[in-house]
């Protein structure tokens, strides 16, 4: 059987993408290595949904992807546990205050509501945060949070409901090419074939890109992750705090529906590598620089610890785009960590693009997330 298009992987990516194409009218084959869809990286998110970027590609799918968000449970009934508390960069240092500043005008742009606050306004948004030195923050109060599985699961419905077809437990050892052309993918079990193929196979892109002769700029690294004990709310945002300091880049947290605290932190120097052991060292790490910045944290009991794989790019922001020396494989991956928040907009793009129907602002994201663009910079917010 010929599929009019062959999506490798059903996670934050490969989902929302099948629903986007059979939303146009375009019947996508997806298949996935896991016995059901988020059972890769997806389940691994803490849940933080943001347009609150740097650049202009990721804000323009970052503000579709709230949108869908926003509305999902009204639209289509799936309560995927939507909470709109917002992001807040809380600033501490001067290199910070102006770092975050310089990108307002670009943010607001691009339609952010986002403003740098003042340290009385980050107190009430932060009930308790440490006021030693504090300078202000940014506050973007649209951003928010969902359940990654209760939201892939949602895509999931309405794509069948829209006539994509799922195979699980399959796992794709190549793309086929004929004569520079793709016609298909072959699994453990049997052969499928389609005149489109799109990488939504994240840490593994870059294994998948080598059988058809393509190096893919994707290396996965491994992050750390936690859930508390539920509380009683006393706070919404995703608070970021972007200084760094030993063993992390930056660490960021939120409170929940249910009233979980859910962190993470970046680790610096990366782990690179497949590796998704919890290790001793994440916690005191992590609850030792959140209790530093909102003690009334010190008595809440961790519930679970997981590790999970970001597939990086050099400069944070993802590859999508057409191979150039392959016809009709489309790479959609390199989320570095930030799937779930884009790829329910992004989506929209890359069906546009299968279908050829691509617009103005389609092209701005294009051009920004290009995998032959040059790496040049990195994201600020990355």
């Amino acid at each position: 059987m010929v599929h009019d298009v062959i999506i490798i992987g059903a996670g934050s990516v490969g989902v929302p993408t099948a629903m986007a194409l059979a939303q146009l009218g375009i019947k996508p084959l997806v298949i996935d290595m896991h016995p059901s869809v988020g059972q890769g990286e997806n389940k691994h998110a803490i849940g933080g949904v943001r347009a609150t970027h740097s650049d202009p590609g990721k804000i323009l799918v970052g503000r579709r992807s709230l949108e869908i968000f926003s509305t999902w449970q009204q639209q289509y009934g799936d309560d995927i546990e939507w909470l709109q508390g917002g992001y807040t960069f809380p600033v501490y240092r001067r290199q910070d205050e102006k770092t975050l500043t310089a990108l307002l005008p670009v943010q607001k742009k691009y339609g952010l509501e986002i403003d740098f606050v003042n340290p009385e306004k980050i107190r009430d948004i932060i009930p308790g945060i440490n006021p030693e030195n504090l300078r202000g923050g940014t506050f973007s109060p649209h951003d928010g949070s969902v359940s990654p599985l209760l939201t892939v699961n949602a895509f999931y419905r309405r794509a069948l409901a829209l006539g994509a077809t799922f195979h699980f437990n399959e796992k794709i050892s190549k793309i086929l090419v004929e004569k520079n052309r793709v016609v298909g993918v072959a699994g453990r079990r049997t052969t499928y074939r389609a005149p489109v193929v799109v990488d939504a196979a994240g840490p593994f892109s870059a294994k998948l890109a080598r059988t058809v002769n393509t190096r893919l700029p994707v290396q996965p690294d491994s992050h750390e992750g936690a859930i508390t004990e539920p509380v009683q709310p006393f706070f919404q945002c995703m608070v970021v705090d972007i200084r760094p300091a030993t063993g992390s880049k930056n660490y960021y947290f939120y409170q929940n529906r249910h009233g979980q605290v859910v962190f993470c932190v970046t680790p610096d120097p990366p782990v690179t590598g497949t590796d998704k052991r919890e290790t001793s060292q994440f916690l005191p790490l992590a609850c030792t620089r959140m209790v530093g910045l909102l003690p009334r944290l010190k008595n809440l009991r961790v519930r679970r610890t997981w590790r999970g794989l970001y597939p990086m790019t050099p400069d944070g922001h993802p590859l999508v785009g057409w191979n150039r020396e392959v016809k009709g494989l489309l790479h959609v991956t390199g989320m570095c960590g930030q799937g779930l928040m884009l790829a329910a907009g992004l989506s929209e793009v890359v069906a546009r693009v299968i279908a050829g129907q691509t617009s103005a602002t389609d092209k701005i994201v294009l051009e920004e997330f290009s995998p032959y663009r040059k790496f040049e910079t990195e994201e600020a917010l990355k």
